[in-house]
């Protein structure tokens, strides 16, 4: 049985991954931000562990795991939390970049050294959620794409790193996908929200889990994947 530690179950492509790893009876290790959540998680997908600890506050993540058991193995870690907020540079505050950098570049980096550990034992993968805004920055996602396109440095060094360690490490660059990120961005460009004009989450998931069960004398390393409507 192999054992994930996911971020960002609680919606969109987290939670579809989360869901299918769940039904095929994979072991999970569930990020939350608060006991609330935790909570909620718990409920989800009985037999899940749980986390806790805020993204939002990358330089307490070590403490706040210190002081909960840990998993003495890992077969992937899947960062999947992400936050977006949009606006051009002329009036994006420090606190905006502060806020997207934090979370989407800066505590996947500190989970990641956390828990080469438990990856290394196991050889295995460590898998970055981007975001086509990780390959091209276009008006008003300076903040956000900036945040992606240092994951996507984070993810290559780490391949580099890792190798003769046995780790694969692989990014996937969803374009546009249905749900609540989706919500806001639409919100905040003054559009209306048509789900069925987006990538399903389902259908982001099952490019992650063909990532994960690829057999181990290949591969994936960048996956981009867009609309197909």
């Amino acid at each position: 049985m192999a054992t994930h530690l996911i971020t960002g179950a609680g919606s969109g492509i987290g939670a579809a991954v989360a869901r299918r790893l769940h039904e095929r009876g994979d072991d999970l290790v569930l990020l939350a931000r608060d006991a609330g959540r935790a909570k909620e998680f718990a409920g989800q997908f009985p037999g899940a562990r749980t986390l806790v600890a805020d993204l939002a506050d990358p330089d307490r993540i070590s403490w706040a795991l210190g002081h909960q058991p840990m998993p003495d193995r890992l077969d992937s870690l899947l960062h999947i939390a992400g936050i977006v907020d949009l606006g051009p540079i002329v009036e994006l505050r420090p606190k905006t970049w502060h806020e997207q950098l934090n979370v989407n570049l800066i505590a996947p980096a500190e989970l990641t050294r956390l828990f080469l550990p438990q990856l290394r034992a196991a050889q295995g993968q460590v898998l970055f959620v981007n975001s086509g805004a990780g390959l091209n920055a276009h008006a008003e996602w300076g903040a956000y794409a900036a945040s992606k396109h240092g994951l996507k440095a984070l993810a290559d060094s780490l391949r580099h790193e890792e190798k003769p360690n046995g780790l694969r490490v692989t990014s996937v660059y969803p374009g546009r996908t249905a749900g609540p990120m989706q919500v806001k961005v639409h919100s905040q460009e003054g559009k209306e929200y048509d789900a069925s004009r987006w990538i399903d989450p389902e259908s982001v998931a099952t490019t992650i889990l063909t990532a994960l069960d690829l057999p181990r004398d290949a591969e994936i390393n960048d996956l981009t994947v867009r609309p197909g409507h």
